[in-house]
Formats: structure tokens, C-alpha cells, sequence
């Protein structure tokens, strides 16, 4: 038993992530390291080949390797950490503690299915997403570079549209192995227009609207082109006809409650300059989506979802709605995540007495309780 200045040992298993083109990783192997060197983890990490850091910097950080998908048999005092949802089809209880992004606790399609499986399998669910400090903050998240890897994509699809006929389908997004590599190619597109695109982006003062505007930054869009908007610009509630002047809107407002819609199918349908919408909150299933005009989420292999209007006259009207656009930047993304959670994950150990653990807990309690309901 450990005494009362003994912290008991932790093991974290982290699960490759089996989501098609998702290259980060919860854990960098830097943040292994000083969990290792705390004194109080033992870190397993199972082996892959889609992950951006190798097997190697985790085995060198004191990381033990095991197999791919091993940690359904891994003990059941183990933590499962990862990022993005579980396989879909996969029904079978779960009896471990998991760590991840479970997207099911805002009544998204099939939250029933997946809360489920924890209840049956007598587990736990520490959703990332609602890791939250004493001022509800969450402590780790990657909005920074969703926002940026957002703006990229609708720089890009913008400058497609510019430059391509309407038939022609814009490419599968990959990942960069770096910021430098993204802004030297963006660079190259706003250069090849010969104008640059005007940018509204709402949600401006949080972390995923800051992303977006240092990436039109760096990529040398001009201060008078980059129109940042936040609570005080859409207190009067939408829709905003401002949207439709702009050549591209980035949404980044992390929404909880139903609001009047910013776009509406009516406005679209009308004269507008706007040609690109970039959902990076990217809930279209949510009930309170402030962007009603479209239901599905893209992917990096199709980014786009074309509108309908019913104006024959408009330009075409384009829609990319990843919901794990940090992966375009895996290795920067997952380094600034990782080292955000830190400080919460060093509780881990004594969570049954950390603010950040319990409520976290309290939450996936209530949620299991509701589906009774």
C-alpha cells in the first residue's frame, strides 16, 4: 500500500488511433518523458505506422512498445489514452478507463451507442473535451491549430475555385510535415490569384479564431482582409449579411446553446461574394449548429461539400467541415496538446482528489444516467 507521500503508479496504454488520415498523437514522446521521469507512470504505446512520431522517440523516452490494438486485452487497471472516437462498428463493452475525444456527450449521432458500451462494460469515459479547470477552461485542446489548419483549407479551396473550372474536384488534403511547408504553398496560391481573399472569421478571441488569424497572417494576408469577429460583433444575433460579403467565413465559436443561425439557406440563395465556409467547430450533426445550410462531415479525402442555392446566377458555394483538421499539422499540433494536458495528467495518480478528474468523472456518470431516461 503506498503511504500517504507515495503516489500510486499509473500505467497509460496509448491506442494507435484507427481514424482514416489522423496522424496525432495524445501523447508526444517530450510529454512521456517527464511523465516517465515523475516517478509515478509506466507508459506502454502500441506500434504505428500512421502515428507522426515514431515508434523509436517513444521507445528512447522509456516507452514499452506493444502490439497494434493490443489494448483491448491490455490489464484492466490500465488507462487507454488516445484521441478521436472508436471504431464505429465495434460494439463490445468496454471495462477499461479511456482518455479520448468520444464526441458523444452534446446528443451526436449514436452518443447512445457509444456511452453505452462504457455502462455495459462497467468503464469509464474521461472525455477530453470536457477536462476543465475550476473557471470550466479546458485545460488541453486543439483549437489553436484546428483554426489554423481551417484557414489553410479555405485559402485553398478559394484559390481552387479561382483557378479551376467548376467540374474540376478539389484534391484529398495530406499533412505537412510542417508550419513552413503549409505557408510557402498557400504563399504560392494567394500569389498565382493575384488578389488576396477577404476573411471573416468569428470566434476571433478564442484559441481556435487566433489559429485561424495567424495563419492568414503568416500567409501575408493584409490586416484590412482579415475581419475578426467575436461576442461583441454577434451579441445582435444573425443572420449577418456581413458573411456574404466576405470571400471566405470561418466559423470558430465553441457552441453550447441554440442560437439564431450567422447563415441561412435564404441568404445563401441571394446576391453574395462568399464562395467558402470553413466549419471548424464542425458539429453539423448538433442541434444548435449555427450553420443550418449543411448536415454531414467532409473528410481529408473529400474536403468540399457543394451547397445547392437555388440562384443559377451565383457562384458555386463550398463547405469543408473536418472535425480533425489538426492533423494537416500532426507533429505541432500534437506537441502543443500534449504539453497543455500535462499538468493534468501528473494528477492522474491522485484523481479522485483533482478538481479536473472529478468532474470529468461526475460528467460521464450523469451522462449514463440519461440514457435511461
Amino acid at each position: 500500500m503506498p503511504t500517504s507521500t507515495q503516489r500510486p503508479r499509473v500505467t497509460l496504454w496509448l491506442r494507435d488511433e484507427t481514424k482514416p488520415m489522423e496522424h496525432r498523437a495524445c501523447l508526444s514522446p517530450a510529454v512521456c518523458r517527464e511523465l516517465i521521469s515523475s516517478g509515478n507512470f509506466d507508459i506502454k504505446v502500441e506500434r504505428s505506422n500512421v502515428r507522426i512520431f515514431s515508434d523509436e522517440e517513444y521507445s528512447n523516452t522509456g516507452c514499452e512498445l506493444v502490439e497494434t490494438g493490443s489494448w483491448r486485452s491490455a490489464p484492466l487497471d490500465n488507462i487507454i489514452v488516445g484521441l478521436k472516437e472508436l471504431p464505429e462498428h465495434e460494439t463490445t463493452p468496454l471495462p477499461h478507463t479511456h482518455i479520448m475525444f468520444a464526441h458523444c456527450y452534446k446528443g451526436q449521432d449514436g452518443w447512445r451507442d457509444v456511452l453505452s458500451r462504457f455502462a455495459r462494460g462497467n468503464g469509464t469515459l474521461y472525455d477530453l473535451e470536457f477536462l476543465e479547470n475550476e473557471q470550466g477552461k479546458r485545460v488541453a485542446a486543439f483549437g489553436f491549430y484546428a483554426g489554423f489548419a481551417g484557414a489553410a483549407v479555405g485559402i485553398s479551396a478559394w484559390w481552387h475555385q479561382s483557378l479551376s473550372t467548376v467540374d474540376t474536384e478539389f484534391p484529398p488534403i495530406h499533412h505537412y510535415p510542417n508550419e513552413m511547408a503549409l505557408i510557402s504553398e498557400l504563399k504560392q496560391k494567394i500569389a498565382a490569384v493575384g488578389r488576396q481573399p477577404r476573411i471573416l472569421v468569428i470566434g476571433a478571441l478564442g484559441r481556435c479564431g487566433s489559429g485561424a488569424i495567424s495563419l492568414a497572417e503568416k500567409a501575408g494576408i493584409s490586416p484590412e482582409n482579415i475581419i475578426r469577429w467575436d461576442i461583441n460583433e454577434t451579441k445582435k444575433g444573425g443572420p449577418f449579411p456581413e458573411i456574404l460579403d466576405a470571400d471566405i467565413f470561418i466559423n470558430c465559436i465553441y457552441l453550447t446553446t441554440k442560437i439564431p443561425p450567422f447563415v441561412t439557406q435564404k441568404g445563401i440563395n441571394g446576391k453574395r461574394n462568399l464562395s467558402v465556409i470553413v466549419d471548424v467547430s464542425c458539429d453539423p450533426n448538433n442541434p444548435n449548429n449555427p450553420i443550418p445550410i449543411y448536415h454531414a462531415s467532409t473528410t481529408f479525402d473529400k474536403p468540399l461539400i457543394t451547397i445547392e442555392t437555388s440562384n443559377p446566377n451565383s457562384k458555386p458555394l463550398q463547405v469543408c467541415a473536418i472535425d480533425h483538421l489538426p492533423s494537416m499539422l500532426p507533429r505541432e499540433a500534437s506537441d502543443q496538446f500534449a504539453r497543455d494536458l500535462l499538468p493534468t495528467l501528473l494528477k492522474l495518480p491522485q484523481r479522485d482528489q483533482a478538481g479536473e478528474w472529478i468532474r470529468a468523472k461526475d460528467l460521464y456518470n450523469r451522462k449514463v444516467a440519461s440514457l435511461s431516461e
